[in-house]
């Protein structure tokens, strides 16, 4: 029994603006922001930590930094305490920083998931420490032992078995101790058995059963995933808190913003039902060293001088900004425990400055020119590390001797393990002449599951009394009546109906599922595609989000990666510049860089634009299809939009599915029986014979298979030539065999599609076509795309989008000469130059 949610009535549908009130004269006054207010030293909070809480966070900052000069060493002068190594890779190392990290660890649980930068070795470790010494003997073997079929725990076992136990502990946690060394480095040096294959290195590691989320080579990259995820917390019902540790620096970018300006939607507090009203579980954590590169944040490259007071810029509360010293261990304990109890209280999200400074420079062979030494020598005589050592030994918890000794077995486990690390033959690299699919096998999960999770879907009503799939239900499914003639745009069951039918399904299957984009709820988006769905789904499944593609796509990243099924809108495929790092080095890479480790269910739907000019008219499908990681999606019909989208809802792969508004109003006119009110899928990577022939063989994308068929018709009719027209449906993965059997019975070939032509996908095709089936052309493959200009006004659209003359024309200057034909355009292979050398 799906569980119907209660109606939303006593919830407004938007806000009433009152303009008596905007229009009042006034004062803003944002709230004061608290900047280091907390002064307390070790001293002062012995009764708050017990004697071996405070040794041990003397440990974990020791590691973490001589973790780091192991780092350092092999990258630039190749040596670590005698063992040579040449790493090559990159480091961005965070000496100086470690109070922050781990008083950050000490106060998080394993229900609180942290994201980080490609500057986290020290969050890693801090993370991975702390989930060592609190969980259970019993839990934390069995994590060892499940992760990636317990490849990784064996060989820690013999690194044991030949070394002992490592740093202070024994038994089951000295091995995990072992293990999860051993597992940052070989993943750091690029080897098979690390966290994610070596695939993610030192920028992108994480380790998931410890509650540490991917870190980001992407500056400021993980804010909205990071939004995303705690989006899924909110909605799941998962306890804990999402923290992204981002560098002041990313504060610069307008990803950044629109992640923070996500999570702080309004509609959260003002609009949502009761069971999820409240901000989202978030805190943005600025590791703020006072540079980003080489550049000074505060004073150089940026205004606002003090990180914190960007909160006011947000909402009435400044996300509890605050100023915190990273230096001080116990003042960043504080300030997390104090700003997690805000966000689980519903309060969030929240901003700190957390206030640090890295030793080194931007990276290990960055000559830090940019830095005086007036300024390092005086920072370094602040170290945090060194600072709390004086400290324990002020509160006689650590004397000199027992430091060397802990200084000394640290120095050593990092020692011994590093030599584990780079042994060839005990932790290779991933051997593609044995293995050629090593990393081809991680791309994508190629799984079909219909539900990611069991409890009900929360929906408003049940599925057959939406207003408008009542009226979908009396429309006719088949696009031609009994005498052939198309049937009014008014009865037929359209592509628009098919994709909302689709989508309207998933809401009632999958508990996980949600849609956001802009003007996606009671407007159903500029093409009322999604008109009608309000009435079944709850705003928190189906809401409007800022005008901000970035942070739509990032945020449907978190949600996925975190395990929830999300299908974030893009009203505009022009818009995919506005998103394109989200979607070609988040959405299309996390599955790869994780070996696997990660699936990505998450449907992006992208409106292809007609009639609208430069800016809202282009087909931007190749730019996408060149990405490896994205499966790519491009039905041309109903029957095909529906069953593609089906398939798409339930993969466990990103996928980006482009629907073209020329065919909104279409109904199916290939599928006999119509498009099927039951549900059905069109598997991914199939072609489909829209039309047989055998003397030449049409290839189509898209809304091309409509100019394609109308020439192929006049073909036949005036010159006796059957083309077979093929579409393709599915871009990644494509369908070459049944591409090949029509070429190899042709011997000709045209590719059409309304992509701008340079570089166009189509032409990829073409290539690998003229490789794959030489000796069976009669002539060279043909790709036609739309002309290397910007796209006109709608008047002129058909001068500039391929058309059936423009195929039939470059049939006859380039394949075959027709009998009788006088070309309309210039198709020519001369022409082509001339274009060329113009740049167009």
């Amino acid at each position: 029994e799906t569980y119907l949610g209660e109606e939303e009535n006593d919830m407004p549908v938007s806000l009433f603006i009152d303009p008596g009130e905007v229009r009042k004269a006034g004062v803003l006054k944002t709230p004061e922001i608290p900047l280091n207010t907390y002064q307390k030293k070790m001293r002062d909070v012995r009764g708050e930590f017990s004697d071996g809480e405070l040794t041990a966070i003397f440990r974990d900052m020791r590691l973490i930094r001589e973790f780091e000069n192991m780092v350092q060493g092999v990258r630039t002068v190749k040596n670590y305490n005698g063992v040579d190594y040449s790493y090559t890779g990159p480091a961005h190392l965070s000496q100086g920083q470690e109070a922050a990290a781990v008083g950050e660890a000490f106060a998080l649980d394993f229900d609180d998931y942290t994201f980080g930068t490609h500057r986290s070795h020290g969050e890693v470790l801090a993370r991975g420490l702390c989930a060592i010494r609190r969980m259970d003997e019993e839990k934390l073997y069995a994590v060892m032992r499940n992760f990636r079929g317990g490849e990784l725990l064996r060989n820690a076992e013999i690194i044991t078995g030949k070394r002992g136990a490592g740093g202070e502990f024994s038994g089951v946690r000295g091995l995990a101790v072992n293990f999860f060394l051993y597992g940052f480095m070989t993943e750091l040096f690029g080897r098979q058995i690390g966290f994610t294959g070596g695939l993610g290195n030192s920028m992108h590691v994480f380790f998931t059963p410890f509650a540490i989320y991917p870190n980001n080579a992407i500056v400021g990259g993980s804010a909205g995933i990071g939004a995303g995820a705690a989006l899924y917390k909110k909605l799941s019902g998962e306890k804990g808190v999402i923290v992204v540790n981002s560098g002041d620096g990313s504060l610069s970018r307008g990803s950044v913003w629109e992640a923070v300006n996500f999570a702080c939607m309004g509609q959260l507090t003002e609009l949502w039902d009761e069971k999820y009203r409240g901000g989202l579980p978030v805190i943005f954590n600025f590791m703020n060293n006072a540079y980003a590169m080489s550049g000074q944040t505060a004073g150089e490259t940026m205004g606002y001088g003090i990180l914190a007071r960007a909160g006011a810029a947000f909402n009435s509360y400044a996300l509890h900004a605050e100023r915190v010293d990273g230096s001080n261990v116990f003042a960043v304990i504080d300030a997390f425990r104090r700003k997690k109890a805000l966000v689980l209280a519903k309060k969030g999200p929240v901003l700190l400055d957390t206030l640090v400074y890295r030793h080194a420079g931007h990276s290990a062979t960055d000559p830090n020119a940019y830095r005086s030494k007036e300024e390092m020598n005086a920072w370094l005589a602040e170290d945090c590390l060194a600072a709390y050592k004086k400290e324990l030994a002020a509160e006689k918890l650590l004397s000199g001797e027992m430091a060397a000794g802990i200084e000394a077995e640290i120095k050593e486990t990092i020692t011994e393990i590093l030599k584990y690390a780079i042994d060839p033959d005990f932790s290779p690299r991933m051997n593609f002449f044995k293995d050629p699919d090593s990393i081809a096998q991680c791309m994508f999960s190629n799984r079909q599951v219909s539900s990611l999770d069991s409890r009900p879907p929360e929906v408003l009503g049940r599925k057959e009394e939406n207003s408008r799939a009542k009226k979908i239900a009396a429309k006719i499914r088949f696009g031609r009546d009994e005498n052939g003639k198309p049937v009014s745009p008014l009865k037929v069951f359209s592509y628009r109906d098919a994709v909302f039918e689709a989508l309207h399904d998933k809401f009632y299957e999958d508990p996980t599922f949600i849609l956001f984009g802009e003007d996606v709820r009671e407007h159903g988006n500029s093409f009322g595609v999604l008109s009608g769905l309000y009435e079944s789904v709850p705003r928190h499944r189906l809401f409007n989000t800022p005008i901000a593609e970035s942070s739509i796509v990032a945020a449907g990243v978190g949600y996925a990666l975190m395990g929830g099924r999300v299908s974030p809108e893009i009203m505009w495929g022009d818009f995919l510049g506005c998103c394109a790092d989200e979607l070609f080095n988040q959405l299309a890479k996390w599955q790869g860089m994780s070996a696997g480790v990660l699936t990505m269910p998450c449907v992006v739907r992208v409106s292809v634009g007609a009639f609208y000019g430069a800016q809202h008219s282009q087909d931007w499908t190749s730019l996408a299809a060149h990405i490896p990681g994205l499966k790519i999606l491009y039905p041309a019909s109903a029957y095909d939009a529906k069953g593609l989208l089906n398939a798409a809802l339930s993969s466990t792969d990103p996928v980006i599915f482009f629907e073209s508004q020329k065919l909104y109003d279409m109904g199916e006119l290939f599928v006999k029986g119509g498009v099927p009110a039951s549900y059905y899928e069109v598997p991914m990577g199939r072609a489909d014979v829209k039309r047989e022939g055998e003397d030449i063989t049409f290839l189509t994308i898209g809304p091309a298979l409509y100019p394609a068929l109308e020439a192929a018709c006049e073909l036949e009719e005036k010159w006796n030539m059957r083309a077979e027209v093929i579409d393709c449906r599915s871009l990644i993965p494509f369908d070459y065999d049944t591409l090949l059997e029509s070429v190899k019975k042709t011997g000709r070939l045209v590719l059409v599609g309304d992509a701008c032509e340079r570089g166009a996908y189509a032409k990829t095709i073409a290539a690998n076509i003229t490789e794959l089936a030489f000796d069976e052309l009669d002539a060279a493959p043909a790709a036609i795309g739309a002309h290397n200009w910007v796209s006109p006004c709608p008047e002129l659209e058909k001068f500039f989008f391929p058309s059936k003359d423009m195929i039939i024309d470059v049939i006859h200057e380039r394949i075959k000469p027709l009998a009788g034909y006088t070309p309309v355009y210039t198709m020519s292979l001369a022409e082509k130059l001339r274009c060329e050398r113009l740049g167009i």
